[in-house]
């Protein structure tokens, strides 16, 4: 019995779905990680030049900045997949 490869499509969504999971929980770890259950050991930490604490800081604006990171992340990573998987946008007159 052989296995034959999967449709380009059925590939690039399970590569689609395993990075958006990836990315779920590397946000997840960051936002309620570092700064809900780190928050304490993290407030020892002060930012230079602001006094804040990093606890603080963690859950005031890193999760926020983390988040936008991701999908940064992500539409350059998509960008890559849709390339290997042949499925890159084409403008109006059909060239890549």
């Amino acid at each position: 019995m052989t296995s034959h490869p999967l449709p380009p499509r059925q590939r690039y969504w399970r590569r689609n779905v395993r990075l958006v999971a990836l990315l779920l929980v590397l946000w997840f770890a960051v936002s309620y990680g570092a700064a809900i259950l780190f928050a304490p050991w993290l407030n020892g930490i002060r930012i230079p030049g602001t006094g804040f604490r990093l606890g603080f800081w963690m859950a005031q604006q890193g999760s926020i900045l983390a988040f936008v990171a991701l999908i940064f992340v992500y539409a350059r990573r998509m960008d890559r997949i849709e390339r290997e998987e042949g499925l890159e946008e084409r403008d109006e007159e059909g060239s890549r």
